[in-house]
């Protein structure tokens, strides 16, 4: 199994936490049209031998593309890849975007999921997070959508400054009650080169507290679990047939091919990705070449990948799996740096297979980095 992720570059607007590569000046989309199709075209040979069963339109806003266009790309994939009977294509959408005829049109080409950028139901949260439709407009997306895609998934985002408990349990409710199966849902994190950064540097806006964060994401949690959703990957929750093949596959280490500037790829043994430039990406494609840098990975960065995704995941790490592809040391400085883990109920193991306990489920990324090996001395 492969997948193709695709990147449109551009947004409306800036949303205030977003740290993500876009422009928000549409002067060159149908040159970054054309330039996604050839970059498409040029990297045909890395798949000779794969069945691309994931097409995943990400950004950026997708949804800034016209039907025309994602349809164009689309087409440009199943000409020089051999696609599976039955993939799972998906289309980042904004509520703004959505209207009804873009609905239908999406409805009627071979985009098969949406995944809304929702983020709050609440007008005043979406006025601090700079987003560009108000919550009407997600409201009314979703009860569209609802009625011509099967398979949507929503983000919402947690830990907002000022967003108490009972309104954080009114964003899962109102999610809940379109009949949503997947549902996506993130910290609000302050990263350095962001608008959000710099308003709460000016005390503009407080900062986001982790104790506010951590106790939004229990109630998550105990919602969604409550109403069949299963807690499949530390911020992704999905009823049964409903998880994210696209993000799973990337999770369990699948080959993808990411297009578009920003985009990164990996084949298994190396990690490679595009300039965050539109400009530089443009021109390079516009010459036949590659706008890419590639890291081949070592052992060393392979098992701290899996020890990140791992751990994430109800997958969990096998230990089995560590000793056959990294060997004896790696399993021993595993059960050595987990101990405490363990000791302290963040981490268990069954059927030797590592996991957090619901405990330590929002502290999964803080863990893994201490599971690292940060060399072989």
């Amino acid at each position: 199994m492969s997948g193709i992720y695709i990147h449109i570059p551009f947004c409306k607007q800036a949303c205030h936490y977003c740290d993500f590569h876009f422009s928000t000046s549409m002067k060159k989309k149908e040159e970054m049209v054309l330039a996604i199709a050839k970059e498409i075209q040029i990297r045909k040979s890395e798949f000779r031998n794969e069945i691309v069963e994931t097409i995943y339109f990400g950004g950026g806003t997708p949804s800034v593309f016209s039907s025309e266009e994602i349809n164009f790309l689309i087409s440009e994939i199943y000409k020089h890849y051999t696609v599976a009977q039955n993939p799972e294509i998906t289309l980042e959408a904004n509520p703004d975007d959505l209207s009804s005829a873009r609905i239908i049109e999406l409805a009627q080409s071979p985009i098969n999921r949406l995944s809304i950028g929702i983020q709050s139901f609440f007008e005043d949260d979406l006025k601090m997070m700079n987003r560009a439709h108000n919550a009407e407009e997600a409201k009314k997306c979703l009860e569209l959508a609802t009625h011509y895609f099967d398979n949507i998934s929503l983000d919402l985002i947690y830990g907002i400054p000022g967003m108490t408990n009972q309104k954080w349990k009114q964003n899962i409710e109102t999610a809940l009650s379109f009949g949503i199966s997947h549902i996506s849902s993130y910290a609000l994190t302050v990263e350095p080169k962001t608008a959000l950064n710099k308003l709460i540097q000016t005390g503009k806006i407080a900062e986001p507290k982790d104790e506010v964060a951590q106790e939004h994401f229990s109630i998550l949690v105990e919602i969604l679990e409550a109403n069949g959703f299963v807690h499949y990957e530390l911020s992704n929750f999905g009823k049964e047939n409903y998880f994210s093949k696209n993000n799973s596959a990337y999770w369990l280490g699948k080959k993808y091919i990411g297009i578009g500037p920003s985009a990164h790829s990996y084949d298994g043994v190396s990690r490679s990705w595009n300039v965050s430039n539109n400009a530089l990406y443009l021109k390079s494609i516009q010459k036949d070449e590659l706008p890419n840098e590639i890291e081949i990975l070592s052992d060393l960065d392979r098992y701290n990948e899996y020890i990140m995704t791992g751990l994430r995941t109800i997958w969990g790490v096998s230990l089995d799996r560590i000793e056959k592809e990294f060997g004896n040391y790696y399993l021993d400085y595993l059960h050595k740096q987990a101990r405490k883990f363990i000791d302290d109920d963040l981490l268990y193991i069954e059927n030797n297979i590592l996991r957090p306990t619901p405990k330590g489920k929002f502290l999964t990324d803080g863990i893994a980095s201490d599971l690292f090996l940060v060399n072989l001395d």
